[in-house]
């Protein structure tokens, strides 16, 4: 590890002025079921007689903070401006696990004053003061993985969860955390505008700090690929998506970023510092990171499978791949996450996060504004209402 770190420092092909800022992300991979429009690193739990999960807490948290150990001499010196939670559905694993976790973050990483703790939960886990539990274990928001508040679309797109069971997470996350986060998604198996409007009265109902939305696409490898429902097409898609932009808008939600709105400060500032080409280190099994150092960026992966990943952590071996982002392929990978946001990016910000002068993209810059996809002058660019309808199309101009 030693010579490693050193070669990182060497003199590259980029040069960083300061390195941005640190998130932390820590994966925690089981489900109580795999939904048919998955394609994350997530499995099926073993259940118990009871039919309650059985998961191996104690020898895969000893793993992930193997794992963290392995990777402090990449970080050293740096403190963590937030930490993510995310799966597979952690709030499978008991709050004296989260608790465990946290406290084994904080021993071995320094966290910045008011540093964000976020966790995934999902409402098939819900029980009454399960969310208090987690809150006092540390955790600062939570983001509900509702995904709809009817019934029948919920069978349909195989959830574990009913709306009962989803109305009473978010009232007791609304009573337990400042902020919190609903995930929803559109455009499902059947749904009308009629239904979509619906989910948006119950959601909005609850005035969230924080609304995440995805368009439900069918992903390569995964059941919905291979047996694909019937959807709603692009133009009813399309009408769903200016349905859920008027609602959010009309009840003071600030639309920030493609699939995200929030009021006032409760914007996810995890997920900004993704969306800003931030660093973050990602532990756990299938956990993706990326970190800069004064010459280089470098992207590295976790052994996905959950034993193999515990094995090989505690082995000392927890990155089954990693690759230094090559000087060619920096913007495209920096305008696929930052044209994402509605505020855009600055032009120092560019230099600042990829170590590139801005002439690296100016002629893309130039056909993005030709086509009326951004707007820029000699500090910002913002992708306009026709760039966020033709993001990929945005990006792809990018591209080396």
């Amino acid at each position: 590890m030693a010579e490693s770190v050193i070669r990182l420092h060497r003199p590259g092909s980029v040069s960083l002025a300061a390195l941005p800022p640190l998130s932390l992300y820590v994966h925690l991979p089981w489900c109580l079921k795999k939904c048919p429009y998955c394609d994350f690193n997530s499995h099926q739990a073993t259940l118990s007689a009871a039919g309650k999960s059985e998961l191996p807490e104690a020898a895969y948290l000893d793993a992930v903070i193997a794992d963290l150990e392995q990777s402090l001499p990449l970080v050293w010196g740096r403190r963590v401006h937030s930490i993510f939670i995310g799966g597979g559905t952690p709030s499978l694993f008991s709050p004296a696990a989260i608790d465990r976790l946290l406290g084994d973050i904080r021993a071995r990483l320094p966290l910045e004053p008011g540093c964000e703790i976020t966790l995934e939960a999902n409402p098939g886990t819900f029980e009454r003061d399960r969310f208090r539990a987690f809150h006092a274990a540390g955790v600062t928001r939570l983001s509900i993985g509702v995904q709809s508040f009817d019934d029948e679309a919920l069978k349909a797109i195989g959830r574990v969860h009913d709306s009962a069971q989803a109305r009473a997470a978010v009232e007791e996350a609304r009573e337990v955390f400042d902020t919190f986060n609903i995930d929803l998604m559109y455009a499902l198996p059947g749904q009308t505008l009629d239904a979509l409007q619906a989910d948006l009265d119950a959601a909005l109902a609850y005035q969230p700090p924080h609304l995440s939305i995805y368009h439900l696409t069918l992903e390569p490898n995964t059941f919905f690929a291979t047996h694909p429902p019937p959807l709603p097409d692009d133009d009813l898609a399309s009408d769903m998506l200016d349905l859920i932009v008027e609602r959010t808008a009309a009840t003071g939600l600030q639309r920030y970023e493609v699939s995200a709105f929030a009021r006032g400060d409760h914007r996810c500032w995890h997920n900004l510092n993704y969306w800003q080409f931030g660093d973050y280190l990602g532990i756990g099994a299938g956990a993706h990171g990326k970190l800069s150092f004064p010459h280089r960026i470098l992207r590295q992966v976790k052994w996905r499978e959950p034993a193999a990943y515990m094995a090989k952590a505690m082995g000392g071996q927890a990155v089954s791949n990693e690759h230094e982002v090559a000087r060619d392929q920096l913007p495209f990978e920096f305008m696929l996450n930052a044209l994402r946001l509605k505020e855009g990016f600055t032009l120092q910000q560019f230099s600042d996060r990829t170590g590139l002068p801005a002439s690296a993209i100016a002629g893309s810059l130039q056909q993005a504004q030709a086509r009326g996809l951004v707007t820029a002058d000699a500090a910002r660019v913002q992708p306009t209402a026709r760039g966020f309808d033709f993001l990929s199309d945005l990006q792809a101009l990018f591209l080396p």
